[in-house]
């Protein structure tokens, strides 16, 4: 398990997934976003991109797979978020979350952090920054 003291600035971890049509219509269904950009081919043809389109949420959600499991770890709070959402993101795309450290605030245990998504082709599809608290050793007494 990693410790506030044993991350370091610059390190990294990454997931990555293909996205589904199942992970589309799971997301609408939970979300109650049922744009006909995202589930509807012919309008979504007429449009901008081409085609549906990925939530950008559903692709941000993945960011919470590395914090909470990687890095920083078990444990991790989100306090803030900052997004930017470049390019759409298509049924059967291969999504590759980066999570960087760029800073440690030692005396409040918060990190802020670097984000992007790049899909199978290198190309970034969601960039930002994030805040968050790190104090494994805080939450394994919380109840």
């Amino acid at each position: 398990m990693n410790t506030f003291a044993s991350i370091k600035v610059g390190e990294k971890a990454h997931f990555s997934k293909t996205i589904g049509e199942t992970d589309l219509y799971l997301y609408c269904g939970i979300s109650g976003d049922f744009n006909p950009l995202h589930v509807d081919q012919i309008y979504a043809s007429k449009g901008l991109f081409r085609g549906k389109i990925v939530h950008g949420l559903l692709v941000a959600s993945f960011i919470s797979n590395v914090l909470g499991t990687q890095l920083p770890g078990p444990g991790t709070i989100y306090l803030s978020q900052d997004l930017s959402f470049i390019n759409p993101v298509y049924i059967g795309d291969t999504v590759t979350t980066t999570v960087e450290v760029l800073k440690k605030i030692s005396f409040k245990k918060h990190m802020i952090l670097r984000i992007f998504c790049a899909n199978q082709g290198g190309e970034i599809v969601l960039d930002g920054k994030a805040r968050v608290l790190f104090d494994p050793e805080m939450q394994q007494g919380a109840s």
